[in-house]
C-alpha cells in the first residue's frame, strides 16, 4: 500500500510522514494510514492517531509540503513505588512500543535504583515481566519483628497443688478442695523450663533492620526447698527428697510431711517446715505451725493453727480455735474462732459467732447450699461473702465487711515508692550522661552509665505492669458483692468501703453491691433491684 506524495522515513526511532502536493489524489482516512503503518513494519510503534488524522484532513488540499511525527518507538518503563512505611514495593511495567521489552536484569535494576534491596519476590518479578506488562505488582515485602517468647515452665507432676493465687475476670479465686496429699520421691523429675526466646527480627525493603523485642527470661527461682536443678540438664527439676510437690513462683518445692495420730498434750506443739498431715484431734490450746499445708482428718478443739500454705480441716473448729492460713481455709463448720486466709475461706455448713478474715472470698455453705448459716461475728473479704442464710432471729448482729484487702493496698503503696525511687535514679544517671557527653569521658564512664539507664529503665517497665496489675485488681474490689443463697432472716450490718447499712428486716435471695453511683442496692432472684434504705 502506497499513497501518492506520501513517504515515511524513521530517525533514532521517530516514524515521519512526509506529504508533498498532488493534482487530483484521492481522500484518504487515519485508519487506511494506520494500516500503512502497520504494513511498513511500524504497527508496533506508539501511534500518535492525532497527527495520522491531521495528515488525512490535510492531505488533500496541502499546497505545500509538510512533515509530521505520526509514530515513535519507545523501549519498555519499569516504575518502582515504595511503600511509606517501607514494607513493600510495587513494580508497573509499561509495554514497549517496538522497542526493548522489560527483562528480569532491568527490573532488578529498577528496583536497586529505587532503594528495594530486601525481601525480593523474584518469582513475582519474573511473572510480571514475562507478562510484558502489569500495573503496581507487589513484587518485595518486608517482614515485621516476631518478638520472643517468655520463658516458660511446665508442670511434670499432676495435681500439684499452687500456692499461687489466680484471678478469673471477675476477680475471684477459684477454690479447690483437697482431696489428698500428692507425693513424690526423690529424685522424680518436677518441673522442665522453657527459656524465652530471642525473636526474630524483621526487616524493611530498604534493607532496615526492625529489631524483635526479646522474651523475658526467668530461671527457676533460687530458693526451692527440697528440689534441685538436674545436673544433667539445666532446664529440669528434680526432687531431691520424698514429700509433697507445691507449686511457687518459679519452681516447684518438695516439701516433707509429718503424719500425726493427733495432736495433744502427748505429742506436744508441732512446728515443722513442711506439710503437716493430722489424721485425728488437735486438742485444747495445743499448736500447729507448718511451712506448708495443715490437713487435719478430725476436729479443732480450741487449738492454734499456723500454715505457710492452706489448712484443710475435715471436721468442725470450735472454742476459740484460731486459724491462720497464707493460702486457703476450709473446714466443715466453725464455731466462736478466728479463722484468716490469704485467699478464701470455705465453710461445708455454718459459721457462729467467728471472726472470718479472707483477701477474697468467704464462702459459708459450700456443702449445704439451702441450709448453710452464716450467724453473728464479723466477716471481711474484698470480693465476696456468699451464704445461703445470712444470720439468725435469735443472735446478735452479724458484720460484713466487703472491699477490703490490706495485703493488696499494702503491695500498691509499696509498688509506688518504688517507682518514684526507680524515676530519681534515671533521672541521675541521665544527668551523668548529659555530663559526660559534654565534657568528655578520660575514664570510660559513659558506657557504664549508658547500660545502668537501660537496666533502670528495664526494671521500670517490669514496675509500671506490677502497677498495672495492682490497680487491676483493686478496681475488681468495686464489684464487691454479698451473696444470700436463700435469705437475711436476722440483723446484719454491711460495709461497702464507705458505705455502712444496716439491715433490719427481712431479704429474700439475692444479692448487695454498690451501683455506679455508690448507692446500696439489692437485687433480687428476678434481677429486679432496689436501693437499700435504713
Amino acid at each position: 500500500m502506497a499513497f501518492a506524495g506520501m513517504a515515511l522515513s524513521e530517525t533514532d526511532g521517530k516514524v515521519f510522514l512526509s506529504v508533498e502536493p498532488v493534482d487530483g489524489r484521492e481522500p484518504v482516512d487515519a485508519a487506511a494510514l494506520h494500516d500503512w503503518l502497520a504494513g511498513e513494519g511500524y504497527g508496533a510503534y506508539g501511534v500518535d492517531h492525532d497527527a495520522l488524522e491531521r495528515a488525512a484532513k490535510d492531505f488533500a488540499a496541502a499546497s505545500s509540503p509538510f512533515v509530521l511525527l505520526v509514530a515513535q518507538r519507545s523501549d519498555a518503563t519499569l516504575d518502582v513505588q515504595m511503600a511509606l512505611d517501607a514494607m513493600s514495593a510495587t513494580l508497573t511495567i509499561h509495554p514497549a512500543q517496538g522497542g526493548r521489552p522489560a527483562n528480569p536484569e532491568g527490573a532488578m535494576n529498577a528496583l536497586t535504583l529505587a532503594g528495594v534491596v530486601a525481601g525480593i519476590d523474584e518469582a513475582a518479578m519474573r511473572q510480571a515481566v514475562a507478562a510484558g506488562t502489569c500495573e503496581a505488582m507487589v513484587v518485595a515485602r518486608g517482614a515485621l519483628p516476631e518478638d520472643g517468647r517468655d520463658a516458660e515452665f511446665e508442670e511434670l507432676i499432676p495435681a500439684t497443688p499452687d500456692r499461687t493465687p489466680r484471678l478469673d475476670e471477675d476477680g475471684m479465686i477459684d477454690y479447690r478442695e483437697h482431696d489428698g496429699i500428692v507425693m513424690v520421691h526423690s529424685g522424680a523429675l518436677l518441673m522442665r523450663r522453657k527459656p524465652a526466646t530471642p525473636g526474630v527480627a524483621g526487616f524493611t525493603v530498604r534493607g532496615d533492620v526492625l529489631t524483635a523485642q526479646p522474651g523475658l527470661d526467668e530461671p527457676f527461682a533460687l530458693q526451692l526447698a527440697g528440689a534441685k536443678v538436674s545436673a544433667d540438664d539445666p532446664n529440669l527439676l528434680q526432687a531431691c527428697l520424698t514429700g509433697q510437690p507445691v507449686r511457687v513462683h518459679g519452681g516447684i518445692m518438695v516439701e516433707p510431711v509429718l503424719r500425726l495420730a493427733e495432736v495433744s498434750m502427748a505429742t506436744g506443739n508441732i512446728h515443722y517446715e513442711g506439710t503437716v498431715h493430722v489424721e485425728g484431734d488437735i486438742g485444747q490450746e495445743m499448736k500447729v505451725e507448718a511451712g506448708g499445708d495443715i490437713v487435719v482428718g478430725g476436729l479443732v478443739d480450741g487449738g492454734l493453727l499456723q500454715a505457710g500454705g492452706d489448712i484443710n480441716v475435715a471436721g468442725g473448729v470450735i472454742a476459740h480455735a484460731r486459724l491462720h492460713a497464707q493460702g486457703a481455709i476450709a473446714v466443715r463448720f466453725a464455731e466462736a474462732s478466728q479463722l484468716h486466709a490469704g485467699t478464701v475461706i470455705a465453710i461445708h455448713d455454718m459459721a457462729m459467732e467467728c471472726e472470718l478474715q479472707s483477701l477474697n472470698q468467704i464462702l459459708i455453705g459450700t456443702g449445704s447450699p439451702r441450709r448453710g448459716r452464716l450467724i453473728g461475728g464479723r466477716a471481711t473479704a474484698m470480693m465476696l461473702i456468699k451464704t445461703p442464710l445470712l444470720g439468725s432471729p435469735t443472735s446478735g448482729v452479724t458484720h460484713l465487711v466487703l472491699g477490703a484487702n490490706h495485703a493488696l493496698e499494702t503491695r500498691y503503696s509499696d509498688v509506688l515508692a518504688r517507682l518514684e525511687k526507680e524515676l530519681a535514679a534515671q533521672d541521675s544517671l541521665r544527668k551523668l550522661i548529659v555530663q559526660l557527653t559534654a565534657s568528655g569521658d578520660p575514664r570510660g564512664m559513659l558506657g557504664r552509665a549508658q547500660a545502668s539507664l537501660d537496666n533502670a529503665c528495664s526494671t521500670h517497665a517490669q514496675t509500671l505492669l506490677q502497677r498495672s496489675e495492682v490497680e487491676q485488681q483493686l478496681a475488681l474490689s468495686h464489684s464487691a458483692m454479698v451473696e444470700v443463697g436463700v435469705a437475711v432472716v436476722g440483723a446484719a450490718d454491711l460495709v461497702f468501703g464507705r458505705v455502712s447499712m444496716p439491715l433490719r428486716r427481712e431479704f429474700r435471695a439475692g444479692n448487695f453491691r454498690l451501683d455506679a453511683q455508690g448507692v446500696l442496692v439489692y437485687t433480687d432472684g428476678s434481677g429486679y433491684a432496689v436501693p437499700v434504705l435504713p
